[in-house]
């Protein structure tokens, strides 16, 4: 499926969106329809949409919204669709009061460049009560406040999540099985969710090559409180991790004797445990709001240990919400040594070593370093549909990358990076 078969889908499904006397609900899609108070059809469908349009000031790499995606906005396209358009379905069977199941289709840029349909969510839920559930299969990974909803654009206020926490953790499902229990604490309400499962997503990694990450013996657990138009959650999960596709790099390194084995067993990332910690609040009394994350990844290795964190708020009015944000992502590299020493290896192997050592700190500066001014407007001009246009300003530092993807020969570090979206979200 290519992107101009999406944008017709697109085109045809907003029309409808726009035109629909449905009753969906204009903040999420739910999987969950027990709040109803008939009893729901045994199988519903519904879906939610983005096509939108990002312009970087960068020509000489590529902007995109994941590290999972190839290309995007500078270098190969002036002009990109493919940052953040997608299209999804869902199928909700409800059985009985107390099982039901999903499943969620997306159609979206992937690490082949394709639009190829992948399964986001596939799961069997069951209710042992009001207060106590239980879903097997395929669930997001509930590492940010947004987790469920963070590919559903009309959903969020912005064009999209603020990537310097978002991005943290690419990987954003999870095979096996969660929980969730609710219980009253004061005024509010206390929600734990505990799972675990594994998971296996591919990305782009050395020119022309696609690597995977593979997450095994996943735990995440978040505490969730809820009291009128206030919520905070804290969340931990961890995971053992593996990521192919770095052989040949590391292999090579392997052949410089133990100097450069030293450096491979540093840096290669086999069933490496990485910790994640994160924070979040939001209060929104309707016709305002604010929020605020905080996200920590101790990952080592070629990646490093990161910290990213964003403040948002914006104010609602006739039908128009204006929103500014700011962002701000950390790194620390704790491994040594950084490369090889050139001058103690003999001249005829200079040339290699001086390649394998650009292609490690190529990798090492890859991560995110920054910080972000996003100003933003949401116009509500139809039911169900929303106009979203972002201006982001982004100070890249020293060392750090601009873009996540397509960098070309002499791409420079640090320096800035100016963003221009435009977005259509809708829910049907």
């Amino acid at each position: 499926m290519t992107f101009q078969t999406v944008a017709v889908l697109i085109a045809a499904l907003l029309s409808a969106a726009a035109n629909a006397q449905s009753d969906v609900d204009p903040g999420t899609v739910r999987a969950d329809q027990s709040l109803i108070a008939s009893p729901p059809p045994m199988f519903t469908f519904g879906g939610f949409g983005t096509f939108g349009e990002v312009h970087s000031s960068r020509h000489d790499g590529d902007y995109t919204s994941t590290s999972l995606k190839p290309n995007g906005a500078g270098y190969s396209h002036n002009w990109s669709s493919d940052v953040d358009s997608l299209i999804a379905g869902q199928i909700t069977a409800n059985f009985s009061s107390q099982w039901s199941a999903v499943v969620q289709v997306v159609s979206e840029q992937d690490y082949e460049n394709s639009y190829r349909p992948s399964l986001e969510w596939a799961n069997v839920k069951y209710k042992f009560d009001a207060d106590f559930d239980v879903r097997i299969g395929r669930t997001p990974l509930d590492t940010v406040m947004s987790n469920e909803t963070r590919k559903l654009g009309y959903a969020n206020p912005w064009v999209r999540p603020p990537l310097e926490v978002y991005d943290l953790v690419p990987v954003i499902r999870n095979d096996g099985l969660d929980l969730s229990y609710r219980h009253l604490v004061g005024p509010g309400t206390n929600t734990l969710h505990l799972a675990v499962g594994r998971s296996d997503s591919d990305l782009p990694l050395l020119p022309g090559t696609v690597g995977v990450i593979h997450g095994r013996k996943q735990l995440i657990l978040t505490e969730l409180y809820e009291q009128g138009f206030a919520s905070a959650r804290v969340n931990y999960s961890r995971a053992n991790v593996t990521i192919n596709g770095l052989e040949p790099l590391f292999d090579t390194f392997n052949a410089f004797g133990p100097a450069g084995a030293a450096i491979a067993a540093n840096y290669s990332f086999d069933n490496h445990v990485v910790n994640i910690y994160a924070v979040g609040a939001s209060y929104d009394p309707e016709n305002w709001f604010v929020m605020a994350e905080w996200g920590h990844i101790q990952a080592g290795s070629f990646t490093g240990n990161n910290t990213g964190w964003y403040v948002s708020g914006g104010y609602r009015i006739h039908g128009f919400t204006p929103y500014l944000t700011y962002a701000a992502a950390t790194t620390s590299t704790t491994t040594q040594p950084a490369g090889l020493n050139v001058a103690a290896l003999p001249p005829s192997l200079a040339p290699a070593a001086t390649a394998l050592n650009a292609e490690l700190d190529f990798q090492l500066a890859s991560i995110r370093a920054q910080h972000t001014i996003s100003a933003g407007t949401r116009w509500d001009f139809a039911r169900n549909v929303a106009l979203k246009f972002q201006l982001d300003h982004t100070r890249v530092d020293a060392g750090a990358h601009a873009v996540n993807q397509d960098l070309q020969p002499g791409f420079p570090t640090g320096g800035t990076l100016n963003l221009i979206s435009v977005s259509i979200d809708f829910v049907f």
